[in-house]
């Protein structure tokens, strides 16, 4: 079989084995787990298959005309390179991970069915987008993870803040693909074709006409798709879907579709200076912003939202610098450990009964009751930080080396003040990425007070799947040589100003964040605790008081309803004051960054205010105005009909009487007008 063949296979798959999920869901419930599992494991497989006949060589192209269109042509086609082919293998891998984990994630789920056929079918659009070379089908498969996404997201409908959250996804979403469209036009219109190679072959000719408003038109769906400043808001409140949906969607599919698409078309990018710059900045902004947000958030999953949002500013930030190497080394090294964060995080949850910090530190022994959980996240969260030699060591110090090499003026395509911009951001938010990490690790897994519950062995389909992720972030880095191939030949490894600015900032972040928390458990030790719903009759109880976990977890708004569905009975755990050292390293900024400095207020009174205010007067215009003339239009009918209706009483002499009196009206003015006209 050919390898273009394979490669169609690849997003068939999946698709097929979505559309017979939702088909028999119902009807045969126990095909519902094979059909989510082995028809992505099997485009998983093919996908490395592709990989390994491709070899990282001369790109593989094949199309076919979908339909004559008049002007420009849209095709069904391959492009696959060396970054397309590794994207796929990681799509693969974590979407497979995702569905054994969810089998038993989400076994008592009664929507099931519905859910893994929504990933499955998510899978298949990632991976048209990704093994695509004409434009508009790489924008179907982009559509479909919007509307996936949408769905996935708001799988707990019943609640407020799901049904909220899919419908902010969606609508923060698409208003970066309507400028993003309009951008794909213009591009094809340039090019006169929407064919990948095509367009790429008029950039490298100079003929495009207008580079920068293509270019930041496009960059606009980027951001929007990849959760960027301004567009990133919807990202941490997509949290209320299951945890392994924000796996899937953190880690291979939705967020990193914008940058696999900037990495695709850098050419384009890198025809405007100025495009370059006004990326570099989008990153930089990203990248610290979304670091000080995660260090204030509560919900763990919420901090692993800001984490993915900074580690794109990276990929980002690399593309605005020229290097797609780097962008798409970090986007698979980010894939395999950002998955294990969040499928980790999962177990945190399912065994201790919150999804909140807080609650956690007040819990002893969580490690031990989880130790694969434990053991992963420690090393995922080492990757996380960039610590060597795990495998975010590698693809973060690859950003970073790209960053110098352009700041010190050595690049043809991207300015100087561009590197500039991302090599401080990316230094900066290696120790801000270091605090956090350091602070989820210590709340959840160091917490002191009552001992956490026991409730036996997660599920081999859960920790296995850790384990199995776990390899990927501790070796992926140290493959970067043997896979240059795939990367455009470029050899991936640090440099040694950049390593110990890299390296000497995460560990600065990491020991002061370790410092903090130590004297934070000081003072929380040092504090009394009055139990939940005690008065002032309470002030002589006993130092320690007991609540239920979910009261604690409800305080800190970090409840959803999925901590109910996975979870056993909530512990009860003491009501100390959190060990939290995030809020000594931030002080008085702690407060607008936990709600994500007020971006969503911003946007409220900017947009959604005036908005539902022009609503408001539309619908005032359209009931009392437009409305008005409708009815009176009517009315005027009606009124001539019933004044008719009057003449109409079905007595023929009234008829008769009508008639000779109209006769006689028209004989006296016939005879006048006779008069009139012989006078005259």
């Amino acid at each position: 079989m050919s390898t273009p063949t394979l490669a169609v296979l690849v997003p068939l798959l999946p698709f097929l084995g979505a559309l017979a999920g939702l088909l028999l869901g119902r009807t045969a419930p126990g095909f519902v787990k094979p059909l989510a599992v082995l028809p992505t494991l099997a485009a998983a497989v093919l996908a490395v298959l592709v990989a390994f006949r491709q070899g990282g060589g001369k790109a593989i192209d094949t199309a076919t005309e979908l339909t004559p269109t008049g002007s420009v042509p849209i095709e069904l086609s391959l492009h696959l390179d060396g970054f397309a082919v590794m994207v796929a293998v990681l799509v693969g891998l974590v979407a497979t991970c995702v569905q054994i984990y969810s089998t038993a994630y989400l076994r008592e789920d009664p929507r099931y069915p519905s859910y893994a056929a929504l990933v499955s079918l998510f899978t298949s659009a990632m991976l048209l987008v990704v093994y695509s070379g004409d434009l508009m089908v790489l924008l179907v498969g982009w559509e479909i993870m919007g509307i996936c996404s949408y769905f996935l997201v708001g799988h707990y409908w019943e609640t407020e803040a799901a049904r909220s959250a899919s419908l902010k996804a969606f609508l923060v979403t698409k208003l970066g693909d309507v400028p993003f469209l309009i951008g794909l036009f213009a591009l094809a219109t340039d090019a006169g074709s929407f064919r990948i190679t095509k367009i790429l072959g008029t950039v490298a000719a100079g003929g495009l006409d207008h580079p920068t408003l293509i270019a930041l038109l496009l960059l606009a769906g980027v951001a929007g798709k990849s959760a960027q400043f301004p567009l990133h808001t919807w990202l941490p409140d997509a949290m209320a879907g299951p945890t392994p949906v924000s796996a899937l969607i953190h880690a291979a599919t939705m967020v990193a579709a914008g940058v696999y698409f900037v990495a695709r078309l850098l050419p384009v990018f890198a025809a405007s200076r100025a495009a370059l710059v006004v990326l570099a900045v989008m990153a930089a902004v990203t990248m610290v912003g979304s670091a000080l947000a995660a260090l204030a958030q509560d919900d763990i999953k919420r901090v692993l939202a800001y984490s993915t949002i900074g580690q794109l500013g990276y990929m980002t930030g690399a593309l605005a610098v020229g290097d797609r190497a780097a962008a798409v080394f970090h986007l698979l090294s980010h894939g395999a450990f950002k998955a294990l964060l969040f499928l980790g995080a999962g177990v945190i949850i399912h065994a201790a009964g919150t999804n909140s910090l807080a609650a956690m530190s007040r819990m002893d022994g969580l490690a031990k009751r989880i130790p694969d959980a434990f053991w992963t996240m420690t090393i995922a969260l080492l990757a996380l930080a960039a610590f060597p030699p795990f495998a975010g060591f590698f693809s973060k110090e690859a950003v970073l080396v790209a960053a110098e090499h352009t700041a010190g003026g050595h690049s043809e395509l991207a300015p100087s003040a561009a590197g500039w911009v991302v090599l401080v951001a990316g230094v900066l938010t290696a120790l801000l990425t270091a605090a956090y990490a350091t602070r989820l690790w210590l709340m959840a897994f160091r917490g002191r007070g009552a001992a956490a519950p026991d409730h036996g062995k997660e599920p081999v389909a859960m920790t296995g799947v850790l384990w199995l992720l776990a390899v990927p972030s501790v070796g992926f880095g140290l493959l970067a040589g043997p896979l240059s191939d795939f990367f455009d030949g470029r050899e991936l490894t640090p440099s040694l100003t950049t390593s110990v600015l890299g390296t000497g900032a995460a560990a600065v972040g990491a020991v002061l964040t370790y410092a903090l928390w130590q004297r934070a458990q000081a003072q929380a030790a040092l504090a009394p605790a009055v139990p939940a719903g005690a008065g002032p009759a309470a002030a002589g109880a006993p130092a320690t008081g007991a609540v239920p976990a979910s009261v604690v977890a409800a305080e800190s708004a970090a409840e959803s309803p999925e901590v109910a569905e996975v979870t056993h009975d909530h512990p009860v755990v003491s009501t100390a004051p959190a060990a939290d050292p995030g809020r000594a390293l931030l002080g008085p900024l702690h407060r607008h960054a936990a709600v994500g400095f007020h971006l969503d207020a911003v946007y409220d009174r900017l947009f959604v205010r005036p908005v539902r205010a022009a609503a408001a007067l539309v619908r005032f215009l359209d009931r009392e105005v437009v409305d008005s003339y409708v009815r009176g239009a009517g009315l005027g009918p009606r009124l001539l009909g019933t004044l008719v209706r009057r003449a109409q009483t079905g007595n023929v002499q009234s008829y008769l009487s009508a008639l000779l009196a109209g006769a006689v009206v028209l004989a006296i003015a016939t005879a006048v007008l006779a008069n009139v006209n012989a006078g005259s």
